[in-house]
């Protein structure tokens, strides 16, 4: 799958650059049509045919998807269907249990303002409180830090509290923002390789010896992975400073996750074209999830 193409955006623009695989001309109009029912993807069995974003929990084994039609819990056969139908395209864990943020554009039915804005939900997604931005972006690239939020709309923006934001100059589009609520390593993922911040995404340095991948996820403070656009998986056991090339993913990717493996390995999930995959190994070899 070739790297999305993102042109650059304007800075007061409500529509933003991709997070996953989108760019600022195909992204969602701001009047957004909801289906009445989750739409089932016949080539892969996963609920929607538009996966925006992943998230497990190591402990619970619990693997939700963030689609175009809503949130959806896929550890349960079928997939059951978790709060109000709205387009998640920026989503992300915090690190309390149940707490994650989100952004992207109402569903059919929706009195939530378009865009989104930044939302968060404290029970697992049956409810969404407005934090900030409402109406005005649409944070396609996500993730938390341990010191707040770092989030890009056309522009990359941090917050402490997801309320108020500082603009941060950047001279780069990330496809992924990935970060981990227990550190303020960030990685941005580019066109010319993987954009790297200590400091909860104030300042960023480019290393130009990383490989150019695509998606990329914390699986603890310290191990990342990526997975680069032709489906080939890369292992990093220091916060992305270096990366060690693993095995490949089969199918086209629209998100990944990872968590902390009980042998030393980095459990893996990547949502694809094929279906929902797991690896055990740290990326080595992959097999079709329980889940799906």
């Amino acid at each position: 799958m070739p790297f999305p193409s993102f042109p650059r955006p304007r800075i007061a623009a409500l529509t933003a650059a991709a997070g996953l695989v989108l760019s600022l001309s195909a992204c969602i109009p701001a009047s957004v049509p909801a289906d009445p029912a989750p739409r089932q993807s016949a080539s892969n069995g996963l609920p929607s045919a538009h996966i925006h974003g992943l998230s497990v929990n190591g402990e619970t084994g619990r693997v939700l998807l963030a689609t175009h039609d809503g949130l959806f819990d896929v550890s349960k056969n079928p997939a059951v269907k978790i709060g109000p139908t709205n387009d998640l395209m920026g989503f992300t864990a915090a690190m309390d249990e149940g707490v994650f943020y989100a952004s992207g554009h109402p569903g059919k039915d929706s009195s939530l303002p378009n865009p989104l804005g930044l939302i968060k939900t404290s029970d697992g997604g049956k409810s969404w409180e407005q934090l900030s931005r409402q109406n005005e972006s649409d944070f396609h690239a996500l993730t938390t830090t341990k010191s707040g939020i770092v989030a890009f709309d056309g522009t990359l923006r941090t917050s402490t509290d997801g309320r108020t934001w500082k603009t941060v100059a950047t001279g780069f589009i990330p496809a992924v923002l990935a970060g981990s609520p227990y550190s303020d390593t960030v990685l941005a993922t580019t066109r010319d390789g993987v954009q790297r911040s200590t400091d909860g995404g104030a300042t960023w340095t480019l290393d130009k010896s990383s490989p150019v991948i695509q998606f990329a996820a914390f699986a603890s403070a310290k191990e990342a992975v990526g997975v680069a656009p032709d489906g080939v998986v890369h292992y990093s056991a220091d916060s992305g400073a270096t990366w060690a090339r693993k095995g490949q993913v089969t199918g086209e990717v629209q998100a990944v996750a990872a968590t902390e493996g009980a042998d030393g390995n980095p459990w893996i999930w990547a949502a694809t074209s094929t279906g929902l995959v797991v690896s055990t190994d740290g990326g080595a070899t992959f097999r079709p999830s329980d889940a799906d």
